[in-house]
């Protein structure tokens, strides 16, 4: 499952115990990148109040599943094929629309967003997610504007900003632990948004 021990549900307990019943999904199914956190329940928390307030919170304004397409994108950039399964999963299943997801997807992995069935905001939005994913340090205060004049509030650029961010945290936490899919549940994710206390997968 990893390159470093883990502790299963059935071998935990006290705090790790009490961080997995507030994570899991059916049948005890801890997903393995919370998993790898065992050895340091401190951390697999702050992953999880990131992970649920970035991508899983009410007061997000834009849609849930362009929050996904973006973590879709970052994690193909960045060749994180667990993130890439687990939320092209959650994508498609909020999307509704297997046609549309899957040519979303097409080109993501094609990298020809022109062809990607989104507005013209929405495809700046993505041209901003590859450029902070592949050189972070080529942004400017114009591609800021950009993201503006396209038709994003500053409060939606954070959220972009923030999603492709927990992204690239997410990507190298697996990556460089060996995390696979091995015994997850595909596509699983704390979908109740109208409660930021609520971890459960579903």
């Amino acid at each position: 499952m990893s390159w470093i021990d883990t502790i299963s549900y059935e071998e935990s307990s006290g705090k790790l115990r009490k961080l997995y019943d507030r994570i899991k999904g059916p049948e005890n199914n801890v997903d393995n990148i919370m998993m790898l956190h065992s050895l340091r329940p401190h951390s697999m928390e702050g992953h999880m109040a990131i992970y649920k307030y970035v991508l899983h919170h009410s007061s997000n304004t834009l849609p849930k599943w362009f929050l996904e397409t973006l973590g879709v994108l970052v994690s193909a950039i960045n060749e994180c094929h667990y993130c890439v399964d687990h939320h092209f999963a959650g994508l498609k299943r909020l999307l509704g629309d297997d046609a549309r997801a899957d040519a979303l997807k097409d080109a993501i992995l094609s990298n020809r967003f022109e062809n990607a069935p989104l507005d013209d905001a929405q495809k700046v939005a993505m041209n901003y997610a590859r450029k902070l994913t592949l050189a972070p340090a080529s942004l400017t205060k114009l591609d800021v504007i950009e993201l503006r004049q396209s038709g994003f509030v500053d409060g939606e650029i954070l959220e972009i900003n923030q999603v492709c961010s927990y992204f690239s945290y997410a990507n190298r936490t697996v990556l460089g632990l060996g995390c696979s899919t091995e015994g997850d549940i595909i596509g699983l994710s704390p979908n109740n948004s109208d409660d930021p206390d609520d971890w459960s997968h579903t």
